[in-house]
């Protein structure tokens, strides 16, 4: 039974960003229900267990900025118990051998993150200088990071990272990637610097929050399909779930602005909600394909990102087992690659895959491991229901008033994916509260 003095907040989805709805509007004297149709919570950002391996759903146990960024903040401010180490080195490059190069070994090379500009000449190197600068202080409207790479440096070695820097964090080339998102993000990790595990991976975070929820009071329903949003004049007020009417005083949706609409029961399309409907057209979802690694021995050695900008298909690889032990069996290794999947090959499935497989075995030649898992995330299960940057104009609310929108699908700006979907939470409770 509702109490008759506090809020009702009813919360559909339970994602990273329906949690995290949750357990701020919970702390903050909200009665809250949680509504999943899974049987488990955490969506894409959980972990299944698979031969003794900590697999997760979507995301790459790694949280982007690390236990100084955005997300962790928020954790720590709602009191969720979680313990985020950062990644050292925060990333390194795996560059192809040259001709009589002795610093290569085994056909290879890895340098650190931090010294791409070594490969440029002292006039790019100067050129990147000046133009950043000049960017900071007027941030670009228009293009994407390869157009602004390609018509101010002019070097395809930029071309190449930035593709294999936007594939591994957003599923994006960065030809897809507009060049003020991309100096946002540039600009948080400067701020927040790299990444960082969760130790228990990703369910930890959602245990953590789930607990947050629960201990105030608040309530989650696994198993529970919301069929509709109710809508009178003008405004949300409730939701439909197996027939059964719940009536709240706000809703906040995690499953993106599409699939909210659909929802959407006894809305007259008019004026500002038709302008709505058409910024929803443009969105486009991004896609990727994770494939997860077993070994005996350690295939990367460290606890950061492996950049591939030479490979065909695979943007980038963790081996998260380097931090966290727990995550595979006694004495195994957990290492997982990931690469986007371009918009105009989302019908070449099976062939991006056989081609991020033949890049695995080009990268660890000579090392043995096992294919656990291929994932694809695609269609209705994607990596992020907008991809970055193309966010709809009116981000985390809605025409229709006490509706609003949190999650992968209305991310906060320069928040790479799960740093994003907690900007995103915070610009809502901003509004709420």
């Amino acid at each position: 039974m509702n109490d008759a003095s506090r809020p009702v907040a009813i919360i559909i989805g339970a994602g990273l960003g329906g949690l995290l709805s949750a357990a701020k509007l919970v702390r903050s004297g909200y009665e809250v229900e949680v509504f999943e149709r899974l049987p488990i919570i955490g969506g894409r950002f959980t972990n299944i267990e698979y031969q003794g391996f900590s697999l997760s759903t979507g995301a790459l146990h790694m949280i982007p900025n690390g236990p100084a960024g955005p997300l962790a903040q928020m954790l720590e401010s709602l009191g969720a118990d979680v313990n985020i180490v950062r990644s050292d080195p925060m990333a390194v490059i795996r560059l192809p051998a040259k001709t009589g190069d002795t610093d290569y070994i085994s056909g290879y090379k890895d340098i650190p993150f931090s010294d791409f500009a070594e490969l440029l000449s002292a006039f790019n190197k100067l050129k990147i200088t000046v133009l950043t600068i000049i960017t900071k202080i007027f941030p670009p409207k228009n293009g994407s990071l390869e157009e602004w790479f390609t018509r101010y440096i002019k070097d395809e070695w930029l071309v190449k990272l930035a593709d294999s820097f936007c594939g591994w964090s957003l599923s994006l080339r960065g030809a897809d990637l507009s060049t003020k998102e991309a100096f946002m993000i540039f600009s948080n990790l400067y701020r927040y610097s790299g990444p960082g595990v969760p130790i228990g991976g990703c369910k930890a975070i959602i245990d953590a929050l789930a607990d947050v929820i629960t201990l105030n009071g608040g309530t989650i329903h696994t198993g529970k399909d919301v069929s509709g949003i109710l809508v009178k004049d003008g405004r949300a007020v409730g939701i439909t779930v197996n027939g059964s009417k719940h009536t709240g005083d706000i809703i906040i949706s995690d499953i993106g602005h599409i699939e909210t609409n659909r929802l959407c029961m006894d809305v007259e399309p008019s004026g500002e909600y038709l302008r709505y409907l058409e910024q929803l057209k443009k969105i486009k979802p991004s896609a990727g394909v994770k494939i997860c690694l077993a070994a005996d021995e350690p295939l990367i050695g460290h606890g950061g990102v492996l950049l591939t900008p030479y490979a065909r298909r695979i943007n980038g690889i963790n081996e998260v087992t380097n931090i966290d032990p727990n995550l595979a069996p006694p004495g195994k290794h957990l290492a997982v690659s990931h690469q986007c999947i371009q918009w105009n090959k989302f019908n070449e499935l099976e062939h991006e895959i056989d081609l991020g497989l033949q890049d695995i075995e080009d990268i660890f030649a000579g090392k043995k491991y096992k294919v656990l898992l291929i994932q694809s995330h695609s269609g209705e299960w994607p990596v992020n229901r907008s991809a970055s940057g193309f966010d709809v104009n009116v981000k985390n609310t809605t025409p229709i008033k006490n509706l609003f929108i949190v999650g992968d699908g209305a991310k906060g700006e320069g928040g790479i994916e799960v740093e994003g979907v907690a900007l995103g939470v915070v610009n809502t409770m901003e509004i709420i509260l």
